[in-house]
């Protein structure tokens, strides 16, 4: 493929959309707040006759606190489990009866319920969750039964998973002081612990209308919305919630390094963080717009700099990956994983990440190369509000961090102004060791004939 092609399809793209990267069509949004505190926000899609109906609580496994990790999981799997008016087992099966689904997930920092139905059923749909926000039964049998589906979610996903489990580890390490090195699964000591009465606790204390968020998101009216919404979600008491801080890191923890062997691991992997802010928590603000368009130079496309020099040029990677979360509640991690190339090893590919950080510090970056990086992020945006539920979710987890669905707007312009030399600056402040985690995921020695 020509990179010269890859470099330009996002502007391609975005104009065949007939959009313009630095002014795109916003769609029409509405909020408003009830009596009892809970935010609504309306966002009108009216493509195909479909509706998306959410509800976001400002609840994650960063609200826990030692001894009581994975509650926030374990009670998301508890709101499937009845009320007086619908008893376990019913909620999904209405649900598939009238031709929708839902699901829901648990995050660090939210935790979220969907449906999705022909447009016409946002009626039932509020009616089902209203329900369960205000009259859920936990019921110790239920509980007891629904607590091993957790620990098997948990064995699956994480426990027989080498890297998953490398990462959850890496992650407490990474996260020195922040909650956000405590596991949304939980961990499994304390899964072995939990009660019936520790949910129910937890349920009455942060499941409450003005804790949470109610999206709507397709073929609908803000009007209708609000009518149902007062009707079904009105008349459900508020009550105080506990104030949690944001998730703050002590700004340099210093360098720290691991070195993990699992019995089934068969790859070697290095994992590398380094401790910076995000939207909510940096200052200056800007700063957070700086690290996404850093995080593209490095690892964006095929065109990006770990690509193009780790993994094609010097082939001492096989894979590169990164992440970085503008949107996190509170201070977050600038991450890196890389796999090894057949010959080489693990301190081999960590030197050679090292040294593309350092020349990030030093070296010129092009206008190319930031053109590329932005033409990409707006493209991924524009494709996004494609999709309802995408739409519903992007307005859903910034209103759940605190920032609001207005964000996401400027987004184009925060980005545009990021300059070349912005980027090196951030580098020198944040990509530095004593911000700096690795771990060493060895593969499992082989076993002796």
């Amino acid at each position: 493929m020509n990179p010269a092609t890859c470099l330009w399809r996002p502007l391609l793209l975005a104009a065949a959309l007939g959009l313009s990267l630095g002014a795109r069509a916003e769609p029409k949004t509405t909020e408003f707040t009830l009596a009892n505190g809970l935010k609504v926000v309306v966002q009108e899609d009216h493509r195909a006759p479909v509706v998306i109906n959410e509800v976001w609580y400002k609840v994650g496994s960063s609200y826990e606190s030692t001894g009581h990790t994975g509650i926030s999981h374990a009670l998301e799997h508890m709101m499937f489990k009845g009320t007086d008016k619908v008893p376990a087992g019913e909620f999904s099966r209405i649900v598939n009866k009238f031709g929708g689904n839902d699901n829901a997930f648990t995050t660090s920092d939210f935790t979220g319920y969907y449906q999705l139905y022909a447009a016409d059923r946002l009626p039932l749909a509020m009616e089902l969750e209203s329900d369960r926000m205000a009259n859920l039964l936990v019921s110790p049998k239920e509980f007891a039964s629904e607590i091993h589906v957790v620990m098997e979610e948990r064995r699956m996903r994480t426990d027989d998973n080498p890297e998953a489990k490398a990462w959850e580890r890496f992650a407490t390490m990474a996260n020195l002081t922040s909650p956000e090195r405590t596991p949304p699964i939980g961990w499994q000591a304390d899964l072995d612990i939990m009660t019936a009465a520790d949910l129910k606790q937890w349920y009455k204390t942060w499941y409450t209308p003005n804790n949470a968020t109610l999206v709507v998101v397709g073929d609908v009216n803000p009007a209708q919305v609000k009518t149902l919404a007062e009707k079904y979600f009105g008349g459900i008491p508020a009550r105080a919630v506990p104030v949690v801080p944001l998730p703050r890191e002590i700004p340099e923890p210093g360098h720290r390094e691991m070195t993990l062997t699992l019995p089934d691991n068969k790859v070697p992997v290095l994992f590398m963080a380094y401790n910076v802010p995000s939207l909510t928590s940096a200052s200056p603000p800007e700063d957070a717009y700086v690290l996404r368009m850093m995080a593209g130079v490095l690892d964006e496309g095929v065109s990006a700099r770990l690509e193009t020099r780790l993994v094609r040029q010097q082939q001492v990677a096989s894979d590169i990956g990164s992440s970085y979360d503008l949107f996190a509640r509170g201070d977050t991690l600038f991450s890196l994983t890389a796999v090894p190339s057949d010959g080489h090893t693990l301190t081999q590919v960590r030197d050679a990440l090292l040294d593309q950080i350092e020349k990030l510090k030093t070296e010129p970056i092009s206008a190319e190369e930031m053109q590329r990086v932005y033409a990409g992020i707006i493209a991924d945006n524009v494709f996004n509000r494609d999709s309802i539920s995408n739409q519903a979710g992007s307005i859903g987890s910034l209103e759940s961090v605190g920032l609001g669905w207005r964000v996401e707007n400027t987004l184009p312009e925060k980005l545009q102004a990021v300059t070349a030399d912005q980027i090196r600056a951030a580098a020198k402040k944040y990509l530095v060791d004593t911000r700096l985690s690795e771990m060493f995921l060895n593969p499992a020695p082989e076993a002796k004939p």
